[in-house]
């Protein structure tokens, strides 16, 4: 062997023994001492576990360990840590981690779920296919605009009497969404629509519970104990709904008239009957229409049930939006989008509801696609990540007063609206809600539209500071049940 080979031999293996030695050397973020089998489960209060978390982040840092059991997360605090990984890092960290009470059902199809080329294919199609059925554009406001007037109508019918807005706000919202998916809206009391968003809002609730947590934890033991059977029971009618309108537009599809997301897949089906390979098969559609019809649903609804609740603690905020409306908006015009631009303390208001409410604290958690190098720690890949939006949208760096509701947050001196980079309810990076302009157009139109309507008040012999800001037990965060009363502003 020459010299000159010998060196080359040893420098390579000099620089890979040090790279190697790096690598290794790196170590996982810190966290709690685990305990055996528990992991630090005696740590987590799992009704609420977001905020065992925001604490457990003021002792080891924006990027920690935790131990839910016998599986391993890391954690990331903050609106700077969060904003590296989800897009600074957003392919390191970008690929979904399983939920194991839903890897059976699900199958990695669909796109709140899905993984690898599917997700991507599936929510490239589903993108396309909103905005081609108005989402983002001032097409859709008509849409919202049309299911405006029978929610108006059913709050009056109360005449002046208390109520609770949960079924209707979600009855509404739901139409709009479903008017894309299948083309066509519902009436309030149909039947197939009470079931639909009853089964939904149950498996919402479900989810963030420490049953079905616990299940995802221990999977085995959880089967056994039967800890999701009330779930998958939910989840296969939630099948059986969707089947029966999959097969009532395969029975009348015309590739000439295409009512909706689900015209438009069966279309892009068609187009690919050849392709063997295809991701536009059945388990997509199923399961990219309930993906849809959730998602646009409960995150919304629960949203506008948080803002009405917000204007009847605080009066003064109401009066306010109120006499902002009278002033932009004439009477007897239903608002519009770009209503908005002239309405700053509205848009705050509305940005201040969805950073307060933080219907959604831990967001769907995340899995890192390859051995990942971040603040100094080393991430192996398959780590499930969850980076959390409490921790951004309560981001004391952030924000003045994280845990008062502020609607100067987002207005600068001369009562200009101001933008927040950690103003993130619908997540960051690759994985961003979908639904996000549609959602911003809704809430903004059927908030104005019912705040210039009416004025909301606490029932008789209930006060304002009566009335309870925590929130309901579910993965995504409702507030507790309420009842308003609603008087017409004539």
């Amino acid at each position: 062997m020459s010299l000159l080979i010998y060196i080359t031999i040893c420098v390579v293996l000099f620089f890979y023994l040090v790279n190697h030695f790096k690598k290794t050397g790196m170590k996982m973020p810190p966290g709690p001492r685990p305990l055996p089998f528990i992991g630090n489960l005696h740590l987590l209060d799992l009704k609420k576990p977001y905020q065992s978390l925001m604490e457990m982040s003021e002792t080891y840092g924006d990027v920690f360990t935790v131990h839910f059991g016998p599986m391993k997360m890391v954690v990331l605090s903050g609106y700077k840590t969060v904003k590296d990984a989800l897009v600074t890092q957003a392919d390191d960290f970008g690929d979904r981690a399983d939920m194991p009470i839903f890897t059976n059902l699900v199958k990695g199809n669909g796109i709140v779920l899905g993984h690898g080329e599917s997700w991507k294919i599936m929510r490239r199609f589903t993108l396309s296919t909103l905005r081609d059925f108005g989402m983002g554009k001032k097409t859709i406001q008509s849409r919202i605009q049309d299911e405006l007037h029978p929610l108006l109508t059913h709050f009056e019918s109360y005449s002046g009497e208390p109520f609770g807005t949960f079924v209707i706000l979600n009855s509404a919202i739901a139409n709009v969404i479903g008017s894309i998916l299948f083309g066509k809206r519902f009436e309030y009391d149909d039947p197939t629509l009470i079931s639909l968003l009853k089964l939904i809002n149950e498996n919402t609730k479900l989810t963030g519970t420490p049953q079905t947590m616990l299940y995802n934890f221990y999977p085995r033991l959880g089967s056994l104990l039967g800890a999701d059977k009330e779930m998958v029971e939910n989840v296969n009618i939630l099948e059986s709904f969707m089947h029966k309108f999959i097969q009532e537009h395969k029975e009348e599809y015309n590739a000439n008239h295409i009512t909706g997301f689900i015209d438009a897949f069966l279309m892009k089906q068609e187009q690919e009957s050849s392709n063997s390979d295809t991701y536009f098969h059945y388990g997509n559609l199923m399961y990219s229409a309930l993906d849809l019809i959730v998602a646009g649903t409960e995150t919304t609804s629960a949203t506008l049930s948080w803002a009405l609740l917000l204007m009847i603690k605080y009066p003064e905020i109401q009066k306010k939006v109120q006499e902002e409306i009278k002033t932009f908006i004439k009477p007897g015009q239903l608002p519009k989008v770009d209503d908005r631009k002239n309405m700053p303390y509205t848009d705050a208001v509305i940005h201040e509801v969805q950073r307060f409410a933080n219907i959604v604290p831990l967001n769907l958690s995340h899995l890192t696609t390859k051995d990942v190098h971040f603040r100094g720690y080393h991430i192996p890949k398959g780590t499930e990540v969850i980076p959390m939006l409490t921790s951004v949208l309560y981001d004391k760096s952030q924000w003045d007063t994280p845990y008062r509701f502020n609607p100067h947050h987002f207005l600068d001196a001369n009562g200009k609206f101001v933008k927040k980079d950690a103003f993130i309810p619908f997540s960051a990076g690759r994985r961003v809600c979908v639904g996000e302009s549609l959602a911003k157009m809704e809430i903004f139109l059927f908030f104005t539209g019912l705040l210039q309507k009416f004025t909301f008040h606490p029932p008789p012999g209930i006060s304002e500071d009566d009335l309870s800001l925590d929130a309901d037990i579910g993965f995504i965060l409702w507030p507790m049940p309420y009842k308003t009363c609603v008087v017409p502003n004539y």
